[in-house]
């Protein structure tokens, strides 16, 4: 019996298109997409500097799957959405997943799950250091000529997952079983400089301050004249990381938690706001700025406070800073904070004054705060 290779026709559905059916022999894959991020790879060197840094401890002679290999797998495994370990028993045989690890489709499979997962748990403390410089690396590389200012927002991240995986714990804020990766990203190219996997109910800032003083240490040594400013939210508006980029000479902007001081501190803005809209009927966003301590801060630091009223109610939020101009113009420093996310929208017509408030208790929260 002989099978015809081609069968055109139509389809009564949608006649105006002619469909070619064909069978064919010919390994078939869905993911043909990562082709081109593999070229990108290849020009930026970046699965092969990863895997560089990997100790790989066992005999050359017996080796089967080269760390390249599987580190290529498993990264493009994760950019196609296959995220779980378990997608490779199958993605091994995929012709394209064997292209960008550097195998011919028609070669032997590549590395299974149990072998990935042997991979995977054989990293090193040292290799994760080393692979913390890569990243750095590829961010010093990406500029043409030394920047003269760089601004980095840090976040954690919650990622829930399932089963009894290492590290994965309850935190009752997310009301779920996570990890808590933290990440430092670059605002002017949007490339994650610093990541770190945390357990998955520490708090939202642990060990960012010493991810921040690795990151400006290496970034100084490439360019000596840089002006750093970095960027949180409220679980980044903690004592250590005011203290590390005050000993850095870091400029910060961090959310920080609202509380009644802080409250009572504030409460004549927010009623002039709505006072404004009240009369007007227009959206205000008004701005006042004071020098404030909690009683677990070693020193005084500057607060900007934003009070709005509008159609949808009121909103008011707090930042810490010592960003230079915020003495002077406390909403532009507002507003360079709130870039980080998408929570504030300028707006042209603001209020501000400055004043002195101080507070002899401490109100410092060690919670998660969103802000």
């Amino acid at each position: 019996m002989s099978i015809q290779p081609a069968v055109q026709g139509t389809l009564a559905f949608f006649p105006e298109l002619p469909i070619v059916l064909q069978t064919s022999a010919a390994p078939l894959t869905s993911d043909a997409g990562l082709l081109p991020i593999r070229e990108f790879d290849d020009r930026i060197a970046l699965t092969a500097a990863f895997a560089a840094t990997l100790d790989d401890r066992r005999d050359p002679q017996l080796l089967t799957h080269p760390f390249l290999e599987m580190t290529r797998a498993r990264i493009y495994g994760i950019l196609a959405d296959y995220v779980d370990q378990n997608d490779h028993d199958t993605l091994r045989r995929d012709p394209v997943f064997k292209l960008i690890a550097g195998r011919r489709p028609d070669a032997p499979d590549l590395a299974s799950q149990p072998t990935l997962w042997r991979f995977e748990n054989a990293i090193s403390i040292a290799s994760l250091k080393r692979l913390r410089d890569v990243f750095i690396d590829q961010f010093i590389a990406s500029f043409a000529a030394p920047p003269r200012r760089l601004t980095f927002d840090l976040d954690a991240v919650d990622d829930p997952a399932h089963g009894e995986q290492q590290l994965v714990l309850f935190h009752g804020y997310f009301d779920q079983y996570q990890y808590f990766p933290s990440f430092i990203t670059s605002a002017e190219t949007d490339q994650v400089v610093v990541l770190s996997l945390r357990p998955g109910a520490v708090h939202a800032a642990l060990g960012a301050d010493d991810d921040l003083e690795y990151l400006v240490g290496r970034l100084r040594r490439a360019w000596p004249g840089v002006r750093i400013c970095v960027r949180g939210d409220a679980g980044y508006g903690v004592p250590w990381m005011y203290a590390v980029c005050e000993r850095l000479d870091v400029e910060y902007l961090f959310g920080i938690a609202a509380n009644a001081t802080l409250k009572r501190a504030s409460d004549a803005l927010l009623e002039r706001a709505v006072q404004a809209y009240a009369q007007t009927q227009a959206p205000q966003r008004h701005f006042d700025a004071f020098w404030y301590r909690a009683g677990s801060w070693d020193r005084a630091r500057w607060v900007i406070v934003k009070a709005e009223a509008n159609a949808q109610g009121t909103n008011r939020r707090f930042v810490v800073t010592n960003r230079p101009g915020a003495v002077v113009v406390p909403a532009a420093a507002y507003d360079a904070y709130a870039e980080r996310g998408e929570s504030d929208i300028a707006h042209p017509h603001y209020n501000s004054s400055a004043r002195w408030c101080s507070d002899p208790k401490p109100d410092y929260n060690p919670c998660v705060g969103v802000a």
